[in-house]
């Protein structure tokens, strides 16, 4: 292939959401669910949608800048009510479940899986991935801004993760976590509502 049309097939992929067609498929898809999205939006989200792989409630709302990815046969389910702020990356090779009304602060990273990085004799890029199975953020968690959630990984409903952490292992419903790795801190104090 030459450089040109090496260069015109990437762009086309690349910038496929950018499409003013795509783009209009994309806000018909939210608005069918009735969730939002403000642009511009990354990922294969049209593709996602359209193969059932990408689930969302009502009311949810995508910022701008907000990348979603389930490669080949990942899936992403995201609850009613959630908020992504801008920048909020999710990727699932697996499945990637956020419950009802979460909320991810600007920059934050969600996964079910790591990249490969133990063949000297392929470049990291060609390696793959692995999965500790499947990644779960339970209802009204809120996770700080720059928060990376990894492989495996459940958060209990009603957590709060501290902005630039890094969840490696599971977190208890009701507590601030915070660190690399994400440690519980304390209990939160529940004071019911008025």
């Amino acid at each position: 292939m030459n450089d040109a049309r090496l260069w015109w097939v990437k762009w086309r992929w690349y910038q496929r959401n950018a499409h003013p067609w795509n783009r209009a498929r994309i806000h018909a898809e939210f608005a069918r669910r009735r969730a939002f999205v403000k642009w511009p939006v990354n990922g294969e989200v049209l593709e996602l949608l359209r193969s059932g792989r990408l689930q969302l409630g009502e009311g949810t709302l995508l910022e701008p800048g907000v990348w979603l990815t389930g490669g080949e046969r990942g899936r992403i389910t995201i609850g009613a009510g959630v908020f992504l702020n801008q920048q909020v990356m999710i990727a699932a090779t697996d499945h990637v479940e956020i419950g009802d009304h979460c909320m991810l602060a600007n920059g934050s990273f969600v996964t079910d899986a790591d990249h490969r990085h133990d063949d000297p004799t392929r470049p990291i890029t060609w390696q793959g991935f692995t999965s500790k199975g499947p990644t779960r953020l339970e209802d009204n968690v809120w996770l700080g801004a720059h928060v990376v959630v990894t492989s495996g990984v459940t958060i209990g409903s009603r957590s709060v993760i501290g902005a630039n952490s890094v969840v490696t292992r599971d977190i208890p419903p009701g507590v601030i976590a915070a660190g690399a790795p994400a440690r519980v801190i304390r209990e939160i104090a529940f004071t019911g509502g008025a």
